[in-house]
């Protein structure tokens, strides 16, 4: 039995996936088919939003024309870069799907997870988010990060629970995170971050509104050509971090 193992559930009737794309045309068309490939088999009523900032190389060309080849895929020009985190929250604004969920273009997270998510909205009915966690006991990491990497993603997860010990996860970073509707346009209503913390604040938002939150296990791989950049990117996530940690909390809608 293998960790995508799961009984045939009754699925939401649609899925939006949201994709940032940034400096992405040495992978895209090479992920996306992958992507494409597990939709297919899937055969779920779904759309796909690739979100494009501003880059120096293609990748809008590049997003348009591999929307342009299915009939429920959209590329979304998204203005200049800011980051991810405003990447994510103009696709999830956008999306229509009654589950909500985003991954990274280079699909580190394997595809296969998605089935596996939607089974487990299906069986856990009170569950509004669903994240993937690189820690939990059945995740597989394939291929690890660099190790400057590892250790700043370490000490950025000790200032993480020393700060927001309502965020109750070993993994807030993993780019896999799915959420109900109605869970998704509450918490990206009130997200501010545009860089790679975002996810963090998601967490916090998550905690603050009573969201149940599952973590499930994923396989994941670190893509080579990542378009993080440790020092740059780690500096201003411990900065996000900090102005999150002690400005004042943004006002929830009901």
């Amino acid at each position: 039995m293998g960790i995508w193992d799961f009984e045939i559930w009754d699925f939401p009737s649609v899925l939006s996936i949201v994709i940032p794309v940034y400096n992405e045309t040495r992978r895209l068309a090479a992920s996306m088919n992958r992507l494409s490939a597990a939709l297919r088999a899937l055969d779920h009523p779904h759309e796909v939003l690739l979100v494009v900032e501003a880059s120096p190389d293609d990748s809008l060309a590049l997003a348009r024309d591999i929307a342009a080849r299915h009939a429920c895929w959209q590329a979304i020009d998204n203005g200049p870069q800011r980051g991810k985190g405003h990447a994510v929250r103009s696709g999830i604004r956008r999306a229509r799907g009654d589950i909500v969920c985003y991954m990274d273009a280079d699909l580190s997270t394997d595809p296969a997870a998605v089935p596996h998510m939607l089974a487990l909205f299906a069986r856990h009915p009170d569950t509004g988010i669903i994240i993937g966690d690189r820690r939990h006991p059945q995740s597989r990491v394939l291929a690890a990060q660099p190790r400057a990497r590892v250790r700043l993603s370490r000490l950025f997860n000790l200032c993480v629970r020393s700060f927001f010990p309502c965020i109750r996860t070993n993994d807030t970073q993993c780019g896999f995170k799915a959420f109900r509707a109605a869970a998704a346009a509450r918490i990206f209503a009130a997200q501010r971050i545009d860089g790679f913390a975002f996810d963090v604040e998601v967490l916090v938002l998550a905690a603050r509104l009573g969201c149940e939150l599952r973590a499930m296990p994923v396989d994941w791989t670190d893509a080579p050509h990542s378009t993080v950049r440790a020092l740059r990117h780690g500096s201003r996530m411990f900065l996000d971090l900090l102005r999150l940690r002690f400005s004042p909390p943004v006002t929830l809608n009901p």
